[in-house]
């Protein structure tokens, strides 16, 4: 990639010069869409960014969230994208460990992963590759480093064919006073590289993340790819956080996008910085200035530490057998120097690197989403269930998750596969988490399929009695310069923001993930603005199972159903239309009202209506038990059970406590119906004149056909 000339315009006349080589490059990666954020950061300065709760919002490693009055949680998400298709194992691992360093860079001990991944079509066989190799990617490395990957989704759409998508969240937690930035905050200070030794993997990896992928990716841009070493990474993990609690680091930042030219240039932003490269550990010999800085290798970091503190911090280096190096200082002069044997190879105002890229302008056009209204003929009811129940987008992920260590660290308290992850934290305390996107319902209509996706994930927390207090996002999308994508961006943006200030739930941070187009199959990805959520829990130990588990427990729906069928599976699975589920006010109080049943202890248990719709909700739930179940009073036909109308769930309770529970729901105007009883070996439904039976065997065989297809 060379700079546009645009932008070298814009750099020579203000270093009143041509930039040389090696600026050329500091500039073509931190001036990249993946870096600079040059046409999505005016979209992302109308999100709601702050609450009580937040302590750091956007535009720092990780984001920084009060969890009481000691503790804190730090929580970011990344894309780890064009790498994944080029490499999908070394891809998916160092997305794994770019995201851990951004949280332990805060000074908080990550706790939790969760990976939201999107294939193509696995009937192809590229595509089979490419998930198997990027599962165990993450699976290897999150493993490796004891941290627990506790949740997340996996979905397949055609239009991710040739550009996969690998987005990971990490959540960490601190301490108050333990909380670290990434802004220098002393001039006179030095600046230390610790961790592996730097090479020639991982050249240009933020320029090659701002463009489409060629035919020609996996062998053309494979050095753009890094190679980790989970071994490496939990040893800067343990170092950084010592090096914290010991009060040694000022600021610290990890070498992720645009590596040492990006990390180093950023956290001295606030003043300047000099940096010399001599004293850089290399693993390959006659490495140049411009690959020294743009290199993305992986499992290191910059700190900011006083001169005093040099000695302690290069002696905490060598007893975790990391490589470290004092590469320069903190200057008052706010420029960003590079000097290389004696030579200063670069020299640029450092407010013009990390501030001064031009924000792009798109003018986009109405896109009217499709209204139509479903019509499938010829297909039973049954038919159409079993079609729903068997879709990869609806199947279980066992084959997923199991690959990943789930409870390292002890604190996982609900397997992954019963929706939201559920977290110890200060005992009887702790957090739920949930990620994911409706892809499908935001390609049917920006606006409300982003806020679906926002709703869906508070009411995953929801249903575990977790309130939602923040939440990060992923912004996955095509080529921005095409109007019809920036049409989806912006309103996939507003969409999220609508939802955030419905549920007074902060957006605090997160990426943004363009030009995921593939030259290869002439696709672009569907919109995918996926999101990473946590909720706080007062008491863990009445967390609702996600099945059903006693014989005889009353059945209740929450909310109402809508014929609500844009971007549902129903709708993909038959080629129809439909609106997309709207965004209703009234969400957050069925929200508050769910978390305070919950709270009761009396749920015994309880699941989220999403993905497949009330028929999936209630055929997962019935992994152990059936159930008799009558929605002739809820449903205008049967059809509506496979809309996705947003806020709604399942729950069961022991009949002696049913009126107790509905007297909470009732309290707040909380739509609501008993519709049946728990037990028997199948899950009947009726509806009007039809009535659905599936035997409990069918019903997991329907759920498990992923699963024996990946084993096979």
């Amino acid at each position: 990639m060379v700079l546009k000339d645009a932008d070298a315009r814009i750099i020579t006349e203000t270093l009143g010069r041509p930039p040389n080589e090696v600026e050329s490059a500091i500039f073509e990666n931190l001036w990249s869409e993946h870096c600079a954020y040059r046409t999505s950061k005016p979209l992302l300065q109308t999100m709601p960014t702050r609450g009580d709760v937040v302590i750091i919002g956007p535009g720092d490693d990780a984001a920084i969230i009060k969890l009481s009055d000691g503790l804190t949680l730090a929580i970011a998400m990344e894309s780890h994208n064009h790498p994944s298709y080029v490499d999908p194992y070394d891809g998916a691992a160092t997305g794994v460990g770019g995201i851990v360093r951004d949280v332990i860079s805060m000074g908080a001990q990550p706790i939790a992963l969760m990976d939201c991944l999107y294939f193509g079509n696995l009937e192809r066989e590229k595509n089979r590759y490419l998930f198997e190799h990027v599962v165990q990617g993450i699976s290897d490395y999150g493993n490796c480093i004891g941290v627990p990957v506790v949740n997340g989704e996996v979905l397949f759409h055609p239009s991710y064919d040739g550009n996969p998508l690998v987005n990971v969240v990490c959540v960490g937690l601190g301490q108050v006073e333990g909380l670290v930035t990434g802004r220098v905050k002393t001039p006179g200070s030095k600046i230390l590289l610790i961790g592996s030794s730097t090479g020639r993997d991982g050249l240009g990896g933020a320029s090659f993340a701002s463009r489409d992928l060629s035919e020609e990716s996996e062998a053309s841009d494979r050095p753009s790819v890094q190679i980790g070493d989970p071994y490496t990474e939990k040893l800067l993990i343990d170092a950084t956080l010592e090096a914290v609690n010991k009060g040694y680091v000022l600021a610290c930042r990890d070498l992720g996008a645009a590596g040492l030219s990006g990390a180093s240039a950023e956290m001295c932003s606030t003043f300047g910085g000099r940096i010399t490269l001599d004293a850089i550990p290399l693993r390959e010999a006659g490495m140049t200035p411009r690959e020294i800085l743009v290199s993305e290798s992986q499992e290191r970091m910059v700190f900011e530490v006083l001169p005093e503190h040099v000695d302690d911090m290069l002696s905490l280096a060598l007893k975790y057998d990391l490589n470290a190096a004092v590469i320069g200082e903190v200057i008052e002069e706010p420029k960003y120097i590079v000097e290389c044997r004696g030579v200063i190879v670069a020299d640029i105002p450092i407010k013009l690197l990390t501030e001064g890229a031009p924000l792009c302008t798109t003018e986009f056009p109405e896109v009217l989403p499709r209204q139509e209204q479903p019509v499938v003929r010829g297909v039973t009811l049954q038919e159409k269930a079993l079609r729903v129940l068997s879709s990869p987008n609806v199947a279980s992920k066992e084959w997923v998750y199991k690959q990943y260590d789930h409870e390292v660290q002890t604190r996982t308290m609900d397997k992954p596969g019963g929706g939201a992850a559920v977290l110890s934290i200060d005992a009887p305390r702790g957090i739920a988490l949930s990620s994911g996107c409706n892809p499908t319902q935001v390609a049917a209509d920006p606006f409300k399929g982003a806020a679906a996706t926002v709703f869906e994930n508070a009411m995953n927390l929801a249903v575990k009695g977790a309130m939602p207090i923040a939440f990060v996002n992923c912004l996955n999308f095509g080529n921005p310069e095409k109007k019809e994508v920036f049409y989806q961006l912006e309103r996939a943006v507003a969409g999220l923001s609508h939802a955030a200030r419905i549920l007074d739930t902060p957006i605090v941070g997160g990426n943004v993930s363009l030009y995921n187009e593939s030259e290869e199959f002439h696709t672009a990805i569907i919109p995918t603005p996926s999101i990473g959520m946590v909720g706080i829990l007062n008491d863990v130990s009445n967390v609702p199972s996600a099945f059903f588990n006693h014989e005889g427990d009353a059945i209740v729906m929450v909310g109402v159903t809508y014929p609500e069928y844009g971007g549902s599976e129903f709708a993909e699975l038959f080629g129809i239309g439909g609106v997309a589920p709207k965004p209703r006010v009234g969400i957050k109080t069925t929200i508050d009202s769910l978390v305070e049943a919950v709270e009761t202890g009396k749920i015994s248990a309880a699941n989220d209506v999403g993905r497949g719709g009330i028929l999936t909700a209630l055929a997962y739930m019935c992994t152990r038990l059936g159930a008799k179940v009558d929605l002739s009073h809820c449903l205008n036909e049967e059809t509506e059970l496979f809309s996705e109308t947003s806020g709604r769930a399942i729950l069961t309770v022991d009949p002696g406590e049913l009126n107790s529970i509905l007297t909470v729901l009732d309290a707040r105007g909380v739509p609501f119906a008993a519709i049946g009883t728990v037990g028997g070996e199948a899950l009947s439904i009726v509806i009007g004149d039809s009535v659905l039976t599936l035997p409990l065997e069918t019903i997991k065989r329907s759920l498990n056909i992923l699963n024996d297809s990946m084993i096979a």
